[in-house]
């Protein structure tokens, strides 16, 4: 199979699909892989250690139009719709939910998305969003420690412990791989922190890995009342159902925080858990809303791109290989974990999510995929 790893063009996306360790191997299952020049270059990777890897360079077109799956990191933006094409695989973060523009041309192309973040395992977790949302924890809070400084707008608190003043007080929303990322860095500077979970089995967890002084909390009303109240920075590392149209915290909610409070929505669903919650880049990543500054960046792990890169490709390769050692259909009807990120095919919405945030018709994977010849 001929595998295309274009270089990514959203704003401030400094990452790459594939390391050159990747390209060797998918190169020795007998694949042919083409890399945009320039690909790897903000995530420290050049064009030769590519071609030494067994890569051939290619221009954008020739990428696009020569390979039967494109690689990828993030969405598909309007200047590469025109490549889209029904004999074309995309293998990338495509969060159609959240891109209407987006589905549209996926949908009118008739080409075959498969959806990182969608993408299950054997425990029904998200294998490829856990890499991404440990650094996109960590990194949320180091860019919490940023814009909190009085040169960027912020309120000139420092977070951590300091002798003689308040120790700041931080509630992270969620106990999941980012809420983790963001509170074993918060702890280790001496912060109060709270984490509110809606799972015991996930406190409980957490409470081994963690410090004292992190205290661990049912997600309830009252206790999210409570955390709004006396933090500085709220943290927001959950993945809202995408078809609610409620939200954890509402704009009202916003008046219960402290006139220099932080909002860092890691999740970043627009309008999602956090009603006020719009994306923003690297370019211009805060605004305020109620008084409150809103760090929205949907994409922190660009700002650490030889890391993110390095973790990514180590975790989407497996499945790149099995696509393209098995063809990208008999892969998806083989196994189950790879089909759930099926997003479309043929002109064909598969994802149930995005149908109903969108409303719009859409059918599951397999009955469309029965429909189809070997």
């Amino acid at each position: 199979m001929v595998i295309g790893v274009p270089r990514e063009i959203k704003n401030n996306e400094y990452r790459c699909a594939a390391t050159p360790a990747a390209v060797a191997e998918l190169v020795r299952h007998g694949h042919v892989v083409m890399v945009e020049p320039g690909a790897g270059i903000g995530s420290g990777i050049t064009d030769e250690a590519f071609v030494q890897a067994g890569a051939r360079l290619a221009h954008t077109e020739t990428v696009w139009q020569e390979s039967a799956l494109i690689y990828k990191v993030k969405e598909i933006l309007p200047p590469e719709y025109r490549f889209l094409r029904r004999d074309l695989a995309i293998f990338t973060y495509l969060h159609s939910n959240a891109h209407r523009e987006m589905t549209d041309a996926l949908l009118a192309s008739g080409c075959i998305g498969i959806a990182y973040e969608d993408i299950t395992d054997a425990a029904g977790n998200f294998p490829l969003l856990r890499p991404m949302s440990e650094i996109a924890g960590r990194g949320g809070f180091l860019m919490a420690c940023q814009h909190l400084q009085s040169m960027y707008g912020g309120g000139g608190l420092m977070l951590a412990r300091v002798n003689g003043v308040r120790t700041p007080e931080l509630t992270i929303i969620g106990a999941g791989n980012a809420g983790m990322g963001v509170a074993e860095m918060a702890a280790a500077l001496g912060n109060r922190v709270t984490i509110l979970d809606v799972s015991f089995e996930r406190l409980d967890a957490a409470r081994l890995r963690l410090p004292p002084n992190v205290e661990l909390l049912l997600s309830t009303p009252s206790n999210l009342e409570i955390c709004l109240k006396r933090s500085d920075v709220l943290f927001n590392c959950i993945l809202w159902p995408k078809a609610r149209r409620d939200h954890l915290v509402t704009r009202e909610m916003l008046r219960l925080m402290k006139p220099h409070a932080m909002i860092v929505d890691i999740a970043c669903d627009e309008a999602g858990a956090i009603e006020t919650c719009r994306a923003t880049s690297h370019d211009k990543p805060t605004y305020r809303e109620e008084g409150i500054l809103h760090y929205c960046v949907d994409n922190i792990p660009s700002a650490f791109a030889a890391t993110a890169t390095s973790l990514l490709s180590a975790a989407t390769l497996p499945y790149a290989l099995e696509l393209a050692d098995k063809g990208v259909i008999r892969a998806l009807r083989e196994n189950p974990h790879l089909r759930r990120g099926l997003t479309c095919i043929n002109g064909v919405l598969t994802l149930e999510e995005t149908g109903r945030k969108q409303e719009r018709p859409w059918q599951t994977p397999e009955a469309v995929l029965e429909t189809l010849g070997n």
